[in-house]
């Protein structure tokens, strides 16, 4: 059914203006229309909540500390991944959902009172914040894995991520133009109430969901649904499946690059500003330097979002269509090879400006919808956990493994051509697991046949 080109005359006017972006089929709007919000929320909550966590670390205990608390939020998942594990082997999907937006809701009201109490939550709040961000958006796409089969997925996903990249927008805008009247502690209930929103939309997809299977009379879905996962953890599921292992791999090495890269953007920028204010008096020049910082990235965070924005609206869903999930997998890590490769002979802040533009949006559009899909053809237990497991410590491993590389180069007095030849490196690896991965899906190994 997937291969049908739908006749237009069939769509509604939300599948009309989705069809936009995507290849959206009669029945398919609603749903899609509702994860897209459902994820637009998510991502306005975390990014609302992003300047209070940086302001209360800050300002409290100093970047150093930030640094370390960075590196310990990767060891903080093994000891969240089995938890989360345990709740979802005895709970259904919605259940788990609702108890897990609940918490982090439960955590917010808490901190907001701990804070008008005069209590210190700079660390704890931080490592706070990298959980609730990844875990709720791997939660997201963990859900929209379970109510999309994969071709739909793949064709859908781009529209649905629309709403991750709009809502990275917005949260920004809202944080900006709320941080002031209301306060760091007080944002904390706004973004409470943004995943009261949340939940809100995932039972209403859940019930629509259930209510078009049950007039499809296909009940076997709905009980496999309604039941909780299995026993086996998040990281056995991974080990015991050579894809999942894969897919773990891809995204510790992609974040490693990506980290590196932007510590080469930083330093290099940093740099740039000390030679713009040379000359100048002590306080002239630090106060010109954090001006000449300030604004780099101020226009380098508008052109990424922008492209990004742009990539996910008109090219993710049609590059998934017409490729499939693995072959727009090795979109980034070419992009990332050939910019790393000419950093490597050209190490020049605009051409580290243009390449870091190009790598961003392509990994916050391509790339993170097609790592989301990876587990289209997995099992609910790998959807739920492994997804988990995978967003949650193995993203933070590769944070934790760039700071090992940069804290070693720095003790070494490398260049940044130095670091940039070491991204070379890196992305080759990172483009044979990408192929171990496409052969996999080519071949129809995936984790369901071990992780069932």
């Amino acid at each position: 059914m997937d291969q049908v080109t739908p006749d237009s005359r069939n769509l509604n006017a939300v599948e009309r203006f989705l069809s936009l972006f995507a290849n959206v089929r009669p029945g398919e709007g609603g749903t899609a229309l509702l994860l897209m919000a459902n994820v637009f929320t998510v991502l306005t909550a975390y990014y609302i909540i992003k300047p209070v966590r940086e302001a209360l670390i800050l300002g409290e205990a100093g970047a150093e500390v930030k640094s370390y608390a960075s590196a310990g939020q990767a060891a903080l998942f093994l000891l969240i991944i089995p938890l989360y594990g345990m709740l979802a082997s005895r709970v259904n999907r919605v259940w788990l959902i609702n108890g897990v937006t609940t918490f982090f809701i439960s955590n917010l009201v808490l901190f907001f009172a701990l804070g008008r109490m005069g209590a210190a939550l700079g660390v704890v709040f931080y490592l706070w914040v990298g959980l609730f961000n990844l875990m709720l958006v791997a939660q997201f796409w963990a859900f929209a894995n379970d109510v999309y089969t994969q071709k739909r997925g793949e064709r859908l996903f781009g529209v649905v991520g629309i709403g991750a990249s709009l809502g990275a927008i917005f949260g920004a805008l809202l944080a900006g133009w709320l941080f002031d009247p209301l306060g760091a502690y007080a944002m904390m209930l706004v973004s409470a109430a943004l995943l009261l929103v949340c939940m809100l939309l995932t039972n209403w997809i859940h019930r629509r969901e259930k209510q078009q299977v049950e007039a499809a009379h296909a009940q076997r879905k709905i009980e496999v649904t309604e039941r909780p996962l299995g026993s086996v953890g998040g990281f056995q599921l991974i080990f015991k499946s050579r894809y999942l292992l894969l897919v773990a791999v891809l995204v510790l090495l992609s974040n490693c690059v990506n980290t590196t890269g932007e510590f080469i953007l930083g330093k290099t920028v940093a740099a740039q500003a000390q030679t713009m204010v040379a000359g100048s008096t002590e306080d002239e020049a630090a106060a010109a330097e954090k001006s000449y910082i300030g604004l780099f990235y101020a226009d380098f965070f508008f052109w990424v979002n922008l492209v990004g924005a742009a990539l996910q609206m008109f090219l993710v869903s049609r590059i998934m269509q017409h490729f499939g999930t693995g072959i727009a997998l090795l979109f980034l890590p070419i992009i990332a090879l050939g910019s790393y490769a000419m950093l490597a002979f050209i190490p020049i802040l605009s051409l580290i400006r243009v390449a870091k533009i190009a790598e961003n949006s392509a990994d916050y559009s391509i790339q993170n919808t097609a790592r989301h899909a990876l587990f289209l053809p997995t099992s609910r237990e790998a959807k739920y956990k492994a997804k988990s497991a995978v967003d949650g410590f193995f993203w933070r491993a590769g944070d934790a493994l760039s700071g090992i590389f940069v804290f070693a180069g720095t003790q070494l007095a490398l260049s940044i051509r130095t670091f940039a030849g070491i991204n070379v490196v890196l992305v080759v690896v990172w483009i044979v697991v990408a192929v171990a991965i496409v052969r996999q899906l080519k071949n129809g190994t995936s984790a369901t046949r071990i992780a069932a």
